[in-house]
């Protein structure tokens, strides 16, 4: 009887899953493994709205796996150490598992193949997994990576895409090997009172409604942020719920207007940061480029800081995008650059606060495109107009014209009509709130400052 082992890391589904696959056809039997890393948790993060969006995860993947003959094993541990013991339990001689794009993942695979070849056990690292198209799949001339997005999209989007794999009708486990019991979402504190529900099939059903619903007016409506016509489908991507490769199939599938290639261009966007983060991991803390910053430091910048992260900046459309983070564990992709934009060029506080932030409330948060994306909007990654400065109140009247989403986040706001509702300030009498903020600072204030720091005078 011939085993081998299909370690789980973001991928937490049984569709559209290449090393389950090949798991399942070289060995008669095959152990799902997931390991709680304690070098994910040391790193900070494992924030509770994803150790709860996780443990859904691992739940529904148990469920399908169950339903299917076989189980989810669950090991706490260092990876290398619980693969091996695991492996030797089982009497495994193949493993397999997703390639990683960060610089954790790598050192995880290194680190893993070397545990393993001490025992003859032979690891299987397979791409376009966790993305379509694999890190370093397409280069230019000349360089390991596309620094620019378009030239990148344009050589992506020639690349054939994989067949999808079925989902397996039967997976058989070995009795003997045993795991612990499943995290559960309710044992996790601090978690957003308005985060989703996780797992692969409510990721599926989503995608389904959606495609058929809401996809063919997605180029128009993604960027209307009362609207919220956005998939809302990066958590199930990030945790690997749903299949990147099967989005593009079904999207472009569903249709084959400028509503499923502009999501499919979304999906690209994910790709092109893994390729650069795969070819430079330093960027999820260093500048991609340098332009010479001289950001406000954190002491000096404190109670500005402080008022951005509570939705307290006296800027209606930020606030209410800091309070939706807050509430749902999720934010509109318009509302995250107008936000980033404010604290990093308007406030020019560094990037990285603002990512760490990120980091600690969003579900979808990861490592590549939450540093990438704050480092796109800062000018310091691969925006090709590094200067521009997105103004929240020309932004919040052009996507929220008439301030629905603010006064859905804000109910200071509430008696407010229409598009006044994001200058506030410019009211007055018994309309003016008394209970919202003034501006921090004034919009041109912020923005000779940031000319000045930048040498754009």
């Amino acid at each position: 009887m011939t085993v081998a082992v299909v370690l789980y890391t973001s991928d937490l589904r049984v569709h559209d899953h290449p090393p389950l696959r090949a798991a399942l056809q070289a060995a008669d039997e095959v152990v799902p493994l997931f390991v709680r890393d304690p070098g994910v948790r040391a790193t900070g993060f494992a924030a509770p709205n994803r150790n709860a969006f996780l443990a859904d995860c691992l739940a529904d993947l148990d469920a399908s796996l169950r339903s299917r003959g076989g189980r989810l094993v669950v090991r706490t541990g260092p990876v290398a150490g619980q693969v091996r013991a695991v492996a030797a339990e089982c009497g495994a001689t193949e493993v397999h598992m997703a390639a990683g794009a960060t610089g954790y993942g790598h050192r995880r695979e290194e680190g893993l193949r070397d545990a393993l070849r001490g025992q003859g056990v032979e690891l299987h690292v397979h791409d376009s997994v966790t993305t379509v198209v694999a890190p370093g799949a397409v280069t230019p001339s000349g360089t390991d990576h596309y620094a620019v997005f378009t030239p990148y999209f344009r050589r992506w989007a020639r690349e054939p895409l994989r067949d999808l794999c079925p989902a397996p009708r039967t997976v058989r486990v070995p009795e003997a090997v045993r795991g612990e019991p499943l995290p559960a979402r309710d044992e996790v504190k601090g978690v957003s009172p308005g985060l989703p529900a996780g797992g692969e099939s409510r990721g599926r059903d989503r995608l389904t409604r959606w495609l058929r619903n809401d996809l063919a007016a997605y180029e128009d409506q993604h960027d209307d942020l009362a609207g919220d016509a956005t998939s809302r489908l990066s958590p199930y991507l990030h945790f690997g719920a749903l299949s990147p490769v099967e989005l593009v199939h079904r999207a472009r599938g569903a249709h084959t207007g400028p509503g499923a290639e502009a999501f499919v261009r979304q999906l690209c966007w994910r790709d092109f940061h893994h390729q650069v983060m795969a070819a430079r991991p330093d960027a999820s803390r260093r500048d991609y480029r340098t332009r010479g910053d001289r950001w406000r430091s954190e002491e000096e910048a404190a109670e500005d800081i402080a008022a951005w992260r509570d939705g307290r900046t006296g800027y209606p459309v930020v606030d209410a995008a800091m309070r939706q983070l807050r509430h749902e564990g999720w934010m509109h992709n318009r509302a995250r650059l107008l936000t980033a934009s404010f604290l990093t060029k308007t406030l020019y506080v560094d990037w990285r606060v603002g990512a760490r932030h990120f980091l600690e409330l969003l579900v979808d948060g990861d490592i590549v495109n939450n540093q990438l994306n704050w480092q796109w909007v800062a000018g310091t990654g691969t925006d090709t107009r590094p200067h521009r400065v997105l103004n929240p109140v020309v932004q919040g009247k052009r996507f929220d014209p008439r301030g629905e989403y603010v006064r859905r986040w804000v109910p200071e706001l509430r008696d407010v009509k229409d598009g006044r509702v994001h200058e506030p300030w410019r009211l007055s009498g018994p309309e003016r709130p008394d209970d919202y903020p003034e501006p921090l600072i004034d919009l041109a204030d912020g923005l000779a400052r940031f000319k000045r720091a930048r040498g754009r005078d």
